[in-house]
């Protein structure tokens, strides 16, 4: 199937999870950010994409625990082009959609500003100590609560490149 015809049936027939999640990342419920979906980078499809953050959200069902070497092998190729990748299990997008959404806000936190201001002398307003505490709630920053952060293994996050 060419690759045009294979988005197009993805976007048409998404899975319940993606459906989910695509209500979030839609409204920009993640800081703002700009998603797209099923979204090419080279011969892999891409469930979620912000090209502005260069970030790769995917959602995985059952079959991925047995694929775990093409997995791995897309993550790198995705990774060369200059994208970070995280991935959620289908069951936690639909029982645990606020801690996905807060998930990723707080990777997209931590990514450093793709245009930093550049400091003057003057500026008398300090950056913020911790833009992560603004976005998200204490209960769901990492280390505690019931996060993603404190389930096993609900993610694979990777160091930006």
């Amino acid at each position: 199937m060419e690759q045009r015809t294979r988005i197009r049936a993805l976007r048409t027939n998404p899975t319940r999870a993606e459906s989910a999640l695509w209500q979030h990342l839609a409204a920009r419920r993640t800081s703002g950010v700009r998603f797209n979906r099923q979204v090419p980078i080279g011969p892999f499809i891409c469930d979620f994409v912000s090209r502005a953050t260069k970030l790769v959200v995917e959602v995985d069902g059952g079959q991925h625990g047995w694929q775990s070497d093409d997995d791995a092998r897309r993550t790198h190729f995705i990774e060369q082009q200059g994208y970070r990748v995280i991935r959620f299990w289908n069951n936690d997008v639909l029982e645990r959609i606020e801690g996905v959404v807060a998930e990723i806000g707080r990777v997209l936190a931590e990514r450093p500003s793709p245009n930093p201001s550049r400091k003057r002398k003057g500026d008398s307003v300090p950056p913020a100590a911790n833009a992560t505490s603004l976005l998200l709630p204490s209960r769901l920053r990492e280390g505690s609560g019931e996060g993603l952060a404190a389930q096993t293994t609900p993610t694979k996050v990777t160091p930006w490149p």
